[in-house]
């Protein structure tokens, strides 16, 4: 049979939904009836003038819903549809809406937090989601690895090792949902009763978690370099949690100097250094420089990542790698936990590692990322009579410290009238803030396109008087 679909090619849908909802609309008012043969996915895009892969989509999608199945060697037909209960959000309404950060009449958010999804690889996503599932494969229903499915941690460890000069074994790495969950775990392993140092500011999550679980924490102040190693010494704590590669917020990059003189720290009695190696990936001036961990020829060294803000915040899966001593504590104590990646994801994620989409994803990120760090300092120029720019060499936010001693609430409250909407450096801070610090505040450009970009830093000039 033929079906005569019509398609709008500038129609706010896209090709393969159009196909999904005209087909399951005639199955529902029953004029395509049970048992009826559908074309075959390569008629039915030759007759559409579309891509094959487009009706393919199309039809996995009725057949997850139910609508048809596909009988080996025969073709695709249509289901037995009982009465059909009509929902009110049934594709009228999305299941996840897009997060609404603005209020009133903000216009840009410089949200140093955000990353720029409208590139995301939604067709090699949609491949490797569809290979995963090719196959009746019970095993990947199954409970896996607590640590995580071998050949991801596999896959992890070679991308580390190229990358970011991490040395371990694959057995070394423990897959997670998150460096939240990561961190829980973490604290078990290395037991009650630490004292952590924390670089001040820092990522208040990670701070929330420690807090949290009950440990001690000391706040440290930062030089230029990153974490004082004086100060640090003097703090008596045995845990210290660093940013070398990206601190955040102050975007500073750790020298090789300051890393060997942690490492010299740790190296005493049992200490250990947590690097998070924060926005690692995203460097504009120079060569990457390698992890903490490749340094570290003693074990001190707990390696802490994400795929959050290189591939998508909702993949939810972070990895740890443990030093030998800590890893034997994991194995002898917590291995009875299961993993809270799913099996499903997990190899989905292996496939994107391996067959080469990350890697190209990545590096189109990093050009895409870099335009945009470009255009934004090159706009924030015209400001600086009036303010430092900081943090602009890695990482994809920047930061600005008034010159002329205006204080960060007059920053934020002004950019807010005018519709922008900038971040305070004070939240960023443990415990109190000191007010005669000069105020600075944070300008994220990842999710902003180059337009809203060179609209916001116009509309702050206007704010603030500059």
């Amino acid at each position: 049979m033929e079906l005569m679909i019509p398609l709008e090619s500038r129609g706010s849908k896209s090709m393969y939904e159009q196909i999904y909802e005209y087909i399951k609309g005639e199955i529902r008012k029953g004029s395509l009836k049970e048992k009826e043969r559908l074309p075959s996915t390569r008629v039915l895009a030759e007759n559409l003038k579309v891509s094959r892969s487009t009706t393919q989509m199309a039809y996995d999608q009725l057949i997850a819903e139910g609508y048809i199945e596909a009988v080996p060697h025969k073709g695709y037909y249509v289901l037995r549809m009982e009465e059909l209960v009509e929902m009110e959000s049934e594709r009228t309404k999305p299941f996840i809406r897009e997060a609404d950060s603005m209020d009133g009449d903000l216009k840009i958010d410089f949200s140093p937090r955000g990353i720029d999804l409208s590139h995301f690889p939604y067709n090699a996503w949609r491949k490797v989601t569809r290979d995963t599932l090719v196959e009746d494969n019970k095993e990947m229903f199954l409970t896996g690895s607590p640590q995580g499915e071998a050949a991801l941690r596999e896959a992890v460890k070679k991308y580390l090792h190229s990358a970011r000069g991490v040395n371990c074994r694959a057995d070394q790495i423990i897959i997670g949902a998150g460096n939240e969950y990561l961190l829980m775990l973490l604290h078990q392993i290395l037991g009650p009763g630490r004292i952590i140092a924390m670089e001040n500011p820092t990522y208040k999550q990670a701070y929330r978690v420690f807090e949290s679980l009950g440990y001690e924490i000391i706040p440290v102040e930062m030089d230029g370099y990153g974490m004082d190693a004086k100060a640090l010494e003097e703090s008596k704590a045995d845990i210290a949690y660093v940013m070398p590669s990206h601190q955040y917020p102050m975007g500073i990059v750790m020298p090789v100097l300051r890393r060997q003189e942690l490492l010299k720290w740790a190296g005493k009695e049992k200490r250990y250094l947590i690097e998070d190696d924060y926005d690692s990936e995203f460097r504009y001036r120079g060569k990457p420089i390698p992890a903490l961990q490749g340094l570290d020829k003693t074990g001190r060294v707990i390696y802490m990542g994400t795929f959050s803000k290189s591939i998508a915040p909702a993949i939810r899966v972070g990895y740890m790698v443990l030093p030998e001593p800590l890893l034997h504590v994991y194995r002898q104590k917590l291995k009875f936990y299961a993993s809270t990646v799913s099996r499903i994801d997990q190899n989905i994620l292996y496939q994107f590692l391996t067959g080469g989409y990350y890697e190209r994803h990545l590096n189109r990120m990093r050009a895409i990322y870099k335009n945009k760090h470009d255009i934004l300092l090159g706009q924030l120029r015209r400001l600086e009579k009036d303010f430092f720019i900081q943090g602009e060499y890695a990482g994809l936010h920047v930061l600005l410290t008034s010159r002329k001693g205006r204080r960060e609430e007059w920053l934020v409250d002004k950019a807010k009238k005018s519709g922008v909407r900038v971040y305070g450096l004070s939240s960023c801070f443990i415990r109190e803030y000191d007010n005669n610090r000069p105020a600075t505040v944070l300008l994220g450009y990842a999710n902003l396109s180059e337009e809203q970009i060179k609209k916001g830093v116009k509309l702050l000039m206007k704010a603030w008087e500059v």
